[in-house]
């Protein structure tokens, strides 16, 4: 390992620096956080739904690994794209936190008739459109304290519960939204920690705290978000798990914007890169989603 502390690149909010801050502990080497401020943290007028997938929040990080400014960098997972960047190698997947989604103000059915709840996020929009078409939605940006903050405004809003419970604020869900009810975007709670693909030594440390039994969902997740295309416009969700015989079992969505389809499948095997995968394929070709790909001009 380096003689110098190590360098990790990291957003500047409360939460990135708090799951910095893990990610060192867990390192148990010398090192300190640098924080890079990323496109998506620069303009805060842009909705959430239309830079979700394209990088916003890693780009900028990534690149001071990949300069050298930076030895790794921190990530939420879901905010990594889902094809692999130039240059670098997710290291770790040490953790995973909660990944259900939480309302803060009201609990769903004690939600009013044509409430509003505000998100930023097409998925969860579509999913509570789904089962409440009464509901209204707003806009919301903002780190999550804001957020928490801003629930006053609106009958509810919708947070990740590992952001709640990683900044001590679990106290603020009026309701924890089970998967069968809100499906988590893929690497909803885990943390990824990228470095140079070259950096043989740190790569070599970062594999002991990487944790299996997150990786390999991780990878059928992010699998089904790429055979899909990374930069999907529709709404989609997956969530995996690792069973205790090895194999690796998931559940994916794909739906149209406003709610009124949403496509479910599992798969179950061994390779998570072919459940992810094959998990994308039944939802395109057995459940229906080419022709809501289709309606946004991406041919399968």
């Amino acid at each position: 390992m380096k003689a110098r502390p190590l360098q990790v690149a990291t957003r500047g909010s409360a939460l990135a620096r708090a799951q910095a801050d893990r990610v060192i502990q867990l390192l148990g080497v010398p090192a300190e956080a640098l924080v890079v401020t990323t496109q998506g943290d620069r303009d805060q007028s842009v909705p959430i739904r239309e830079i979700a997938g394209t990088g916003a929040f890693a780009t900028e990080v990534q690149e001071a690994v990949r300069s050298g400014r930076a030895d790794l960098a921190v990530h939420s997972a879901k905010d990594l794209p889902a094809r692999p960047a130039d240059g670098l190698v997710i290291g770790a997947f040490p953790e995973r936190a909660d990944p259900r989604d939480a309302l803060v103000g009201c609990s769903l059915f004690a939600l009013p008739s044509g409430g509003t709840v505000a998100t930023g996020s097409v998925r969860r929009r579509c999913q509570l459109a789904n089962l409440r078409p009464d509901l209204t939605f707003a806009e919301l940006r903002g780190n999550v304290p804001t957020r928490v903050d801003k629930a006053r405004d609106f009958d509810a809003v919708v947070v990740a519960v590992a952001a709640l419970d990683r900044l001590g604020l679990r106290a603020h869900a009026a309701e924890v939204l089970e998967p069968s009810t809100m499906l988590p975007q893929v690497g909803q709670g885990a943390l990824a920690v990228e470095c140079r693909f070259d950096d043989d030594a740190l790569i070599a440390h970062l594999a002991t705290i990487d944790d299996p039994d997150v990786r390999a969902p991780l990878e059928a997740e992010r699998a089904f978000l790429a055979e899909l295309g990374s930069g999907c416009d529709l709404p989609v969700g997956a969530l995996a798990r690792r069973l205790p015989d090895g194999s690796v079992t998931i559940t994916a969505l794909l739906a149209s914007a406003d709610g009124r389809i949403v496509l479910r499948a599992t798969g179950q095997g061994v390779d998570p890169v072919t459940v992810g995968r094959t998990a994308a394929d039944d939802l395109i070709h057995r459940e229906g989603g080419a022709g809501l790909l289709a309606d946004i001009g991406i041919g399968q």
